[in-house]
């Protein structure tokens, strides 16, 4: 999810592509994965010690999560192309990513997400209406942070992980001040082009210097914008965290179930006054960057055809199915109401309207500011001129 993004005339053949895709130095690390690509689910003895959840209420839980995000990143690409949003940050392909390790977190806990955290949204309850605010481009929020300990979208690349590791230094204080304060972490979302920032190495560095409860989640969608992951590190990331004195752990991005795992341990681990942790979530972007963005530009068609068996959802229903955990009225069911959902958000989308003048120059600052008020009664004046019989023309 970096913002460096190689000029197009780079990409006129198929050649200059594959050029960029160049396998890594570094040996891979093992990947932590329970449900395969065919919807087969590891036995209990190799779980590894992770707290594996497999139940059927859990998983179509679970599913359903995924399902209905899914269906609203549909829903909100429509609304951006039909000119209801101003743009649109897909998040198609890392599903398994964000519902597993959104429904890891403990309340207490506290999300610092980047823009395609919709998952995660959902998973601490915030109403994905609300979501779509900032991309209506009627607020620059959309919701309380501190009611759901989601914080704001953050649109400035790897800002979130400084913030995240200060929150975590907080916590400790907090803790210490009190004692029967509940033990809680903050995660810091962020994306393989967002590794390449210099502030997600600050953040590592201070979180190691200060045993920060804090886990740095970073969804691998092996792109960021059009330079692959391969162009970006020669080493896999999660072996960077060996280089902050950390532990770092790979975990199949597209298995909720490992996913969900692999999170409750490192949150545990940094609850616990153990430390940060890094996990990479490797996954698959499976559209584009966002809504101006071109992926045929950039991607071998090839790519697409290699990671589609491997679909989050597919996998997760392959094994609901052969496993008699969920049948066809399950599945028909959260199509009908995945469609209610998709009529009540556009509905919503519909009905915001941006705020009036006056409130835009209220809310630069929290408390009133003498050239912001100056400035607005610039804009009063001038608007006044325009007034014929007392009304504005």
């Amino acid at each position: 999810m970096s913002g460096s993004r190689l000029p197009a005339a780079e990409f006129e053949s198929e050649e200059m592509v594959r050029a960029l895709h160049r396998p890594d130095t570094a040996p891979e690390p093992d990947m932590v994965q329970f449900l395969d690509a065919e919807g087969l689910l590891a036995d209990d003895a190799d779980y590894r010690g992770f707290p594996v959840a497999t139940g059927a209420d859990h998983l179509k839980a679970l599913y359903r999560d995924m399902y209905l995000i899914r269906r609203f990143d549909q829903e909100a690409t429509a609304l951006q192309r039909q000119g209801e949003l101003a743009l649109w940050v897909p998040l198609t392909g890392q599903e398994a990513a964000q519902i597993g390790s959104g429904r890891a977190l403990r309340p207490q806990d506290y999300a610092f997400p980047t823009y395609r955290e919709h998952g995660v949204a959902l998973t601490r309850g915030v109403a994905l209406s609300d979501v779509l605010r900032l991309f209506r481009g009627v607020t620059n929020g959309g919701w309380d942070p501190r009611e759901r300990n989601f914080h704001l979208y953050t649109l400035v690349l790897a800002a979130q992980a400084l913030h995240a590791v200060g929150y975590a230094m907080g916590i400790q204080r907090d803790q210490v001040a009190d004692p029967a304060l509940p033990p809680a972490v903050s995660v810091a979302y962020f994306g393989d082009g967002a590794s390449s920032e210099g502030d997600i190495h600050e953040a590592m560095v201070f979180a190691a210097s200060f045993n920060a409860p804090v886990v740095f989640f970073c969804q691998n969608n092996q792109w960021a914008i059009s330079v692959p992951s391969t162009v970006q590190t020669r080493v896999p990331l999660a072996r960077r965290a060996e280089g902050y004195g950390f532990p770092g752990i790979r975990v199949d991005g597209n298995d909720v179930v490992a996913v969900e795992a692999v999170t409750q341990w490192a949150l545990e681990h940094a609850r616990s006054g153990q430390g940060p942790v890094l996990i990479e979530a490797f996954t698959y972007r499976m559209s584009a960057h966002t809504t101006a963005d071109d992926p045929t530009k950039y991607r071998l068609a090839g790519d697409d055809a290699d990671w589609h068996p491997k679909d989050p959802l597919a996998r997760l229903e392959k094994h609901l199915r052969s496993s008699g955990k969920a049948d066809d009225a399950f599945f028909g069911q959260l199509s009908t109401e995945s469609k209610s959902m998709a009529v009540e958000l556009r509905r919503d989308v519909q009905a915001m309207e941006a705020p009036g003048m006056e409130e835009r120059f209220n809310t630069v600052y929290a408390e009133p500011h003498p050239l912001v008020q100056e400035e607005l009664q610039v804009w009063r004046d001038y608007e006044a001129g325009f007034a014929v019989d007392g009304e504005t023309r």
